[in-house]
């Protein structure tokens, strides 16, 4: 099969298509053929030498102790070096594909999908009649986050730059912030919740435009270590003094919340949004797009293309 790995060169990391044996699952395991997969952070942040974790396809095989799925039931989820025409994933970490979502929007769900919900419902603890902001609600977190929040019975505010403005509306947010021209941080609104995936403002920036028991999710890392660093003891600080929280948290891969996300879009109430989608032979350049952090929405790769 072919498959997207990460080698090392004299300029560097380079990720190459190449040909390898199709991976056998283990137990608790199926083969997945893939038929689309999205890129995240996670797959040029982590030291995995095969990218790739949201997928969705049809099971090929399956490894002992496999129960709920079968061989040719279509799925999605999470899985290990999607960027392949074959992957394997966990049982527990796959749902069943929802009728009449094509393959490329399940694809685009897990990783940001769950961040999205998590970040709101878990630790945003988000209530109907709330107010959110979301920091980048032009991304592949904010493009759900926004629809997600809405379908919670927030008041939503989202945050982007000009060419997404309309964008960000279109998906329901009741008011934007084009941070090209304005910026939030010195207005008189008031957030219950500040869901943060951009990474792009300070934490005191945050606070001045929470309520007194608001709190602040940071799903989005900065690219510098030194940031990351600074942002966490900034936070700690914070939490033991204010009553304001702010949090840190990776999304978990729970299944329930994958059939949650497949049941909001299958309903309507939520639309992935695509921005491009790359045969599997340009993974290296469907990477580098979203590496650039202008994305609208989400990137597919697609070994079938």
């Amino acid at each position: 099969m072919k498959a997207a790995i990460y080698t090392k060169r004299s300029s560097g990391k380079v990720l190459e298509l190449v040909e390898i044996d199709p991976p056998l699952p283990k137990a608790g395991e199926v083969l997945i053929r893939v038929r689309a997969a999205s890129v995240n952070p996670l797959d040029w942040r982590l030291k995995s030498h095969r990218p790739g974790v949201d997928v969705a396809g049809e099971i090929t095989s399956v490894g002992t102790g496999v129960a709920r799925l079968k061989p040719g039931d279509p799925v999605f989820g999470l899985g290990k070096g999607t960027f392949a025409e074959f992957a394997v994933a966990r049982e527990s970490r796959l749902a069943a594909m929802p009728d009449g979502v094509s393959f490329e929007d399940a694809a685009s769900l897990p990783i940001a999908g769950l961040t999205a919900l998590q970040g709101l419902r878990d630790r945003g603890k988000l209530a109907p009649g709330q107010t959110v902001l979301i920091n980048g609600a032009s991304g592949g977190i904010g493009t759900f986050a926004v629809q997600i929040a809405k379908t919670m019975g927030a008041e939503v505010t989202g945050v982007c730059s000009t060419r997404n403005v309309e964008l960000v509306r279109s998906l329901g947010a009741d008011f934007v912030f084009d941070y090209t021209r304005e910026d939030f941080a010195q207005g008189a609104k008031r957030y219950d919740l500040i869901l943060d995936n951009a990474a792009s403002r300070t934490l005191s920036d945050f606070r001045r435009v929470m309520t007194p028991s608001g709190r602040c999710v940071l799903a989005g890392a900065p690219k510098k270590g030194g940031e990351i660093l600074s942002r966490t003891s900034d936070a700690l600080i914070r939490l033991c003094i204010l009553r304001q929280k702010f949090v840190f948290f990776i999304a978990l891969p729970r299944l329930k919340d994958l059939e949650s996300l497949a049941t909001l879009v299958q309903t309507g109430k939520m639309h992935p949004v695509i921005d491009r989608q790359y045969p599997l032979s340009e993974a290296g350049a469907a990477i580098a797009y979203v590496e650039e952090g202008h994305a609208r929405g989400k990137v597919i790769i697609s070994p079938t293309q």
